[in-house]
């Protein structure tokens, strides 16, 4: 079982910044695939970016060059710096991961509950 715990959301002014993490817990064997989403109202579910247990990382174009994403393997802990913040970019952003764990030796997708970021004047 793996457990997802996000933080960082908030509100901010158009052109600000937020830090989101992610830290993951529970009988971890490994973690493969780590991504972020987000969903607004109305809206279904986009995938903003994402990075593998290497480190190679895709955006989705609405966030390329504003967004990074990275994660800290030693911490289990996925990160998405979030810069010139718009507000298209209001949602309730989610953490998903692609993990094993000791009593399972298939790989599971889990996902965080979600933190509220909210960009407006």
């Amino acid at each position: 079982q793996v457990q997802l715990v996000e933080s960082g959301g908030g509100l901010v002014q158009p052109g600000g910044s937020l830090r989101l993490s992610c830290v993951a817990s529970g009988s971890i064997m490994s973690l493969n695939t780590m991504e972020w989403h987000r969903r607004s109202p109305g809206k279904q579910r986009e995938l903003v970016a994402s990075i593998s247990s290497s480190g190679s990382t895709n955006y989705a174009d609405s966030v390329k060059g504003r967004f990074t994403i990275s994660r800290d393997n030693a911490k289990n802990t996925m990160n998405l710096e979030m810069n010139s913040l718009k507000p298209e970019d209001t949602a309730v952003y989610y953490c998903k991961v692609v993990g094993r764990t000791w009593e399972n030796l298939s790989a599971f997708s889990y996902w965080g509950q979600g933190t509220q970021v909210t960009v407006s004047s």
